[in-house]
Order: C-alpha cells, then sequence, then structure tokens
C-alpha cells in the first residue's frame, strides 16, 4: 500500500509540471502576434487560470485513485500516506474563485484599456471597475446569505425498546432485527410523522461555493447541451463539406476579388464605429454593431482560410493539400470518436440521473471493469469523459456566439488569439469546471463512492434552501438533454449545407 501512495504521489506532482508546461506551449502557440514580448500579467494569469481548470478536473479521477489505495488497507495508518484530498479541493475551489472574480475581470480592463494612458492610470481603471463588481458581488451574496442561507436536511427520529444480548442469530423478513418475532427495527416500524426537517446555518465558504456552482451550472447546461452535439458533428460535417479539389486560377482570383470588397466594407464599418466611439456613443446600437462587425470578421477570416484551402500555393503546394487532406481526414476520426462519447454521455445520464432508480450503472460498471483490468485504466477513462464535458462547453460557447447577436464570441485561432479572448475563455472554463466536477460526482456517483469530492458536493450543496429544488427535480440535466437534442436536429437538418455568401454589410440605423 506504501507503495502505490508514493506512486500516487508522483504522478500527481508529474501531472502538474506537465499540465504547466503544455499550458504555456498552448499560450505560445495561440497568441495573436501583437501580443509578443508584451501583456505578461494577463498571460501569467491564463497560464495559471488554464492549470488550475486542468487541474481541478485531474483531481476527481485523482481522488478516486486516492480511494483505492486505501480501499484495502491492512492497518490503519494505510490512509496517512495518501493525498489530503479534501484540502486540496478547499484550496484549488478559493484559488478558482479568486480568479475568476477578481483577477481574470482585473486582467481583462487593464489589456483592454487604453494604451495611451500612463500605466497607473490603467491599473487604477481597472482597480476600480473590479472593485465596483466585488463590492456589488459582496451585498448580494450577503443578502442571499443572511436570507436563505440554509440548510434543511430531510431525517427520521427513530427509537426502539431494549432486550438482551440473544446466544444465537435469526434474521427473517418478519424479524429483522435482534431478538424474537415481536421485536421489530424502528426504521420498519417508525410513522411518516416521525419524518422532520433539520435545518442549520451553512458555513460561508460553502455558500459562496454552492451560488458559484450553479452560475457554473446554468453555462453548463446550456453552452455543455450545445456543444456535446456540435462538437463531434461540427467536426464530421466539416469532413463532409470539405473541399474535394484544387480550384482553377481564375476561381480563385474571382473569389479572393470578392473577400477583397467584403474586407473593405467592413474596415468602412469598422472606421465609422471608432468614429462613433471616441465620441462618446456606446449606446445599445453601437454595441449590437460592434458584435454584428465581429462575427463578420470571424466569417471573413474562415471564407480566407477556405479559399486557401481550395488553391494552395507556394514551392510546396501539392504537400499543403495533402496536409489538407488528411487535416480533414482526423477530423473524421475525431468527429467518429468524439460522437461515441457523446452518445455515451447522453445515455447515461438519461439512464442514471434521471430514471429512478436508475436502470443501470453504465459508464460506472465500464470504470470499474476497466480497473480490473488495469489499475489506472478506468481512471484514465474517467478523466477523458469529463474533460470532454470541458471541451463541448468551450465549442457550445462558440456556435452560439456566432448565431445569437446578445452573445459576444471569443475566438481561439492558432497564432490569431488576443489576450482578452484569452481570458473570456480562461474565465468561462474556470466557472464551468466548478459544475463539470459537480456533475461528474454526481453522474459516476457510484464508481466516485467515498471520495472527497463526494463529501463536498453531496448532502449540503444538493440540501441548500431554494437551490436543492434545481437539483431534486433534475433541471440542469434535463435542460443539457434537450439542448443536445436540438442542436442534433438542426445539424441532421443544415449541418450539411455549404454557408452561403454573406450579402452587403451596413451598420444598423
Amino acid at each position: 500500500m506504501g507503495d502505490f501512495n508514493l506512486a500516487l504521489v508522483i504522478v500527481a506532482i508529474a501531472v502538474t509540471i506537465l499540465v504547466f508546461i503544455f499550458n504555456v506551449y498552448l499560450l505560445i502557440n495561440y497568441q495573436h502576434p501583437d501580443d509578443k514580448n508584451q501583456a505578461y500579467f494577463p498571460k501569467f494569469v491564463v497560464v495559471l487560470g488554464l492549470s488550475v481548470a486542468a487541474l481541478s478536473i485531474l483531481m476527481l479521477p485523482a481522488d478516486v485513485a486516492n480511494r483505492q489505495a486505501c480501499i484495502h488497507s491492512i492497518y490503519n495508518g494505510a490512509c496517512n500516506l495518501t493525498l489530503p484530498m479534501k484540502q486540496l479541493w478547499i484550496a484549488i475551489y478559493i484559488l478558482d474563485a479568486v480568479l475568476v472574480f477578481f483577477v481574470i475581470p482585473f486582467a481583462m480592463f487593464f489589456y483592454e484599456g487604453d494604451e495611451d494612458n500612463p500605466l497607473g492610470k490603467r491599473i487604477k481603471s481597472a482597480m476600480m471597475w473590479v472593485v465596483t463588481t466585488a463590492i456589488v458581488c459582496a451585498l448580494v451574496l450577503g443578502i442571499l446569505y443572511g436570507i436563505v442561507g440554509k440548510v434543511d436536511f430531510t431525517v427520521r427520529h427513530l427509537s426502539s425498546a431494549t432486550t438482551n444480548f440473544p446466544s444465537t442469530w435469526s434474521f427473517s423478513s418478519s424479524q429483522q432485527c435482534i431478538g424474537n418475532g415481536q421485536y421489530q427495527c424502528s426504521a420498519y416500524s417508525a410513522s411518516a410523522s416521525s419524518e422532520t426537517t433539520w435545518t442549520m446555518r451553512a458555513s460561508f465558504p460553502e455558500y459562496i461555493v454552492a451560488l458559484a456552482t450553479i452560475a457554473g451550472s446554468v453555462l453548463f447546461s446550456i453552452f455543455g447541451g450545445v456543444g456535446i452535439a456540435c462538437l463531434p458533428l461540427g467536426l464530421i460535417f466539416a469532413f463532409i463539406r470539405r473541399p474535394t479539389a484544387v480550384i482553377t486560377r481564375s476561381q480563385y482570383i474571382k473569389e479572393a476579388t470578392d473577400l477583397g470588397k467584403k474586407a473593405r466594407e467592413l474596415k468602412k464599418a469598422a472606421d465609422t464605429l471608432l468614429q462613433e466611439e471616441r465620441s462618446g456613443s456606446k449606446g445599445r446600437k453601437f454595441r449590437k454593431n460592434k458584435k454584428a462587425l465581429e462575427k463578420e470578421l470571424l466569417l471573413l477570416e474562415e471564407d480566407v482560410k477556405a479559399l486557401e484551402e481550395m488553391y494552395p500555393q507556394g514551392e510546396q503546394a501539392e504537400t499543403t493539400w495533402a496536409m489538407t487532406v488528411l487535416g480533414y481526414l482526423a477530423k473524421l476520426v475525431l468527429g467518429i470518436l468524439g460522437l461515441i462519447v457523446s452518445v455515451a454521455w447522453v445515455a447515461h445520464i438519461v439512464i442514471y440521473l434521471l430514471v429512478d432508480p436508475p436502470l443501470s450503472p453504465f459508464l460506472n460498471a465500464v470504470f470499474v471493469k476497466l480497473d480490473d483490468a488495469w489499475g489506472l485504466l478506468g481512471t484514465a477513462a474517467f478523466a477523458i469523459f469529463c474533460f470532454y464535458l470541458l471541451l463541448a462547453v468551450i465549442a457550445g460557447a462558440m456556435m452560439l456566439g456566432l448565431r445569437l447577436v446578445f452573445i459576444t464570441i471569443h475566438p481561439m485561432k492558432w497564432g490569431a488569439t488576443l489576450m482578452n479572448s484569452f481570458l473570456f475563455n480562461v474565465g468561462l472554463i474556470l466557472l464551468s469546471s466548478l459544475s463539470v466536477i459537480q456533475f461528474c460526482s454526481t453522474a459516476f456517483a457510484y464508481y466516485a463512492q467515498a471520495t472527497a469530492a463526494q463529501e463536498i458536493f453531496g448532502h449540503t450543496l444538493q440540501s441548500l434552501r431554494g437551490i436543492k429544488y434545481l437539483y431534486k427535480y433534475n433541471v440542469f440535466q434535463i435542460a443539457f438533454i434537450i439542448l443536445a437534442g436540438l442542436t442534433f436536429v438542426y445539424y441532421m437538418a443544415l449541418g450539411w449545407r455549404r454557408r452561403k455568401p454573406a450579402g452587403r454589410f451596413q451598420l444598423s440605423e
């Protein structure tokens, strides 16, 4: 057992180092050229935020492995060598909340501040926004905590008489307890009136975690529900809509000319919006036009990329085309694998969470069998399924951002991602990771039983006054399934079609 504990600690340290290195790699390769050799503080926040989000998801399978290290302990002191998971969960939650509600907003306000202003003024402006937001959040939290910050536990009062300790043991359906047939367990004979509600005040940190989890669950049920379908289907239909042959030079010139006209229209619109911004006009119409322009620019970039794929140029044109073909084949393979995971997730939610009692443990049983085959195989599969939900949230946010005006898009593009988009997506990932952890600990309750995560996300969170009904009636799971089904129907009906070229772009008056 000691060897297992030591191996668990070594793996945890190694994975933490690898996560930080990988996130630095992502930052370097995704950052926009304009942000190179500058914006060091937002970059530090991005790496830290991504690492915290990744480690918080990985802590769930680590918690399961931690439990497995103790489940067959021969002596009582064996578990003292394992990871202190409850303390780690609390620390990661505090860090997550600080990053989401204070550090990331400050970094975004600082990054988007006017570069012509002195450094001190930009810091002061960003700090004022963050302090104002913190005061409002503190007031809302304080009022809610004072009014409804209580936990209502349903309990039953049980009592029974005593009897002499028997010399023989005999149990049956008519005699469930020690003694002769006239005795029955109080749990069997108790009346309905013995059930009552035990109310106590929740601790303030627990209440903050609960509200943050609820906020993340709202985002998760919307973006995750859409993303669980659009993530694999988007990859599959990208393969279906792929360019099948290289176009001629005349076709390339015609398409490039049309894109050039579109770019000039958008530049003219951007200049108009810039003048409005400098004049102090930032009303509802300005924000609507700005979001519409951002989406048109994103679609223009996609059209330019598609044109470059259909007409590769340079000395390595044939190699470029071959890599394009292989890239679409990879999308098809990943899309099929993702579709299998998505279908498994939806089926598991219906079978294990929405049906009471559950029809089958389903994925829980799969993970247990994988663990029986090899120690960490089930844990690895468990981590993959949890991470997939986080990817689905990002995919869903991107899809809805392109189609709904009131959602701001922050695309993540290789070599062309500005720091404000990075920070926005990191905040979304961090906030969603709270609900992903809670969702996974509930969905895989059989596999993750007796873990520190279940202790935290167990009865306290699901018994908070006013909040417990969201869990009692599976509101988030039902919304998740409905949105996944609607997205699937949408892709089946329209996903195979190529996007038609947009008409002339005009600002709304």
